[in-house]
């Protein structure tokens, strides 16, 4: 039985993984989870799930928890994210929290020998060459979570490095992809939230929207895979069926396909290398699809994937500013303090007004996060 610490429990990737969980109580146990704010979801996990340790955000929260739950360690913040994560009878931490907030825990989990399921793309895209220098190390996986990176994970299975050419990311175009730049003019963030496949948390979704979540699925898998990044192309393809394709030099291209269901790459990871069944899982009907359909990118009109490339190719500090910056951006936008067009603005000013720190340390990160949001807060 794998035992299993998850961060970020009460999130949409939180709750798929402990569907997961639920579907196999013989393979998987859940013996430490965080999570934020939604104590009322906390409570239904311990009473389900009866984790040994559970850590929340807020000290009064934690304190409630602890009369409620006397059997169980809770605690709280950062340091409880931590003491999660590095949580000594866990064999497999799932990474699934939002934002940069993730990096720091895993690579506490890293130096802890723990297997990580990375889906907090951010933790790399921060800082990809301090975590995959900390993995190789302590001689620790590092298994995607994310649908494109475990579709391209999946595809690699038995081939050698030496032939792989390309990578190809497949984007859904998010819940604008039919509309032009200067359709987006005022549109609303209910709107934006309104997702043509999938199901998922509001940060994720409008970033899919810009398609800044793909641009940041291109640094993560740039690190995952050890590709430069003339070798990453993303190829819009609305019906989310081909979730990504692996091109080697022989001309010959794997893809992996399925319905959009994250619980699939989920399941993966913590079953690696072997499969177990899922129920309820769509299955796919190539038939009953009929046709798939693919475009080209337009960068003019996805700006933030043109910032992606852009700030993956500087390296250093450039993707910290990259992902700060449309951090305080999105939540700007879905406060109402900022407008759906105004998210790449922000994002480009930031990167404007950086000055890129070569091979940056963990201190110089986390600096260069708190500095690019004040930055971004100080023009709104």
């Amino acid at each position: 039985m794998k035992k299993i610490s998850l961060l970020g429990a009460t999130g949409s990737i939180g709750l798929q993984t402990l569907d997961v969980i639920r579907q196999h109580p013989e393979e998987f146990q859940l013996v430490a989870c965080s999570s934020g704010r939604n104590i009322d979801e906390t409570r239904k996990i311990i009473q389900q799930f009866k984790p040994e340790a559970v850590s929340v955000q807020q000290a009064d929260d934690a304190k409630k928890l602890k009369e409620e739950f006397p059997g169980v360690t809770v605690m709280h913040g950062e340091e409880g994210l931590v003491e999660i994560a590095v949580y000594p009878s866990s064999d497999i931490v799932v990474n699934a929290v939002l934002g940069s907030v993730g990096l720091y825990p895993t690579m506490q989990a890293i130096e802890a020998k723990k297997t990580i399921a990375i889906a907090n793309k951010e933790t790399l895209v921060t800082a990809g060459h301090l975590v995959m220098e900390a993995a190789r190390k302590n001689n620790v996986s590092l298994l995607p979570v994310d649908s494109e990176h475990s579709a391209i994970f999946q595809c690699l299975q038995g081939e050698q490095e030496k032939n792989i050419d390309r990578l190809v990311i497949t984007a859904s175009g998010g819940s604008f992809r039919d509309r032009s730049r200067e359709d987006l003019k005022g549109v609303t963030v209910e709107e934006a939230l309104n997702h043509p496949n999938w199901s998922m948390g509001a940060k994720i979704t409008i970033d899919s929207a810009t398609m800044m979540n793909k641009g940041l699925e291109v640094i993560e898998a740039h690190w995952l895979f050890g590709l430069p990044y003339d070798k990453i192309d993303v190829i819009l393809h609305r019906e989310s069926i081909i979730h990504s394709m692996v091109e080697f030099h022989d001309s010959s291209v794997m893809a992996q396909l399925g319905s959009p269901d994250m619980r699939v790459p989920i399941q993966y990871a913590l079953t690696y290398p072997d499969r177990l069944p899922l129920k309820e899982s769509q299955r796919l009907n190539l038939a009953e699809i009929g046709k798939l359909h693919f475009e080209e990118m337009d960068m003019n009109r996805y700006r933030m994937l043109a910032f992606a490339y852009e700030a993956g190719k500087l390296g250093g500090t450039a993707p910290t500013v990259l992902n700060a910056a449309n951090e305080a951006a999105v939540a700007a936008f879905l406060q109402g303090r900022a407008t759906f067009l105004q998210i790449d603005e922000l994002v480009e000013r930031s990167l404007e007004h950086h000055s890129v720190i070569a091979n940056p340390d963990l201190e110089t990160i986390q600096w260069t996060d708190v500095q690019t949001r004040q930055f971004v807060h100080s023009l709104l």
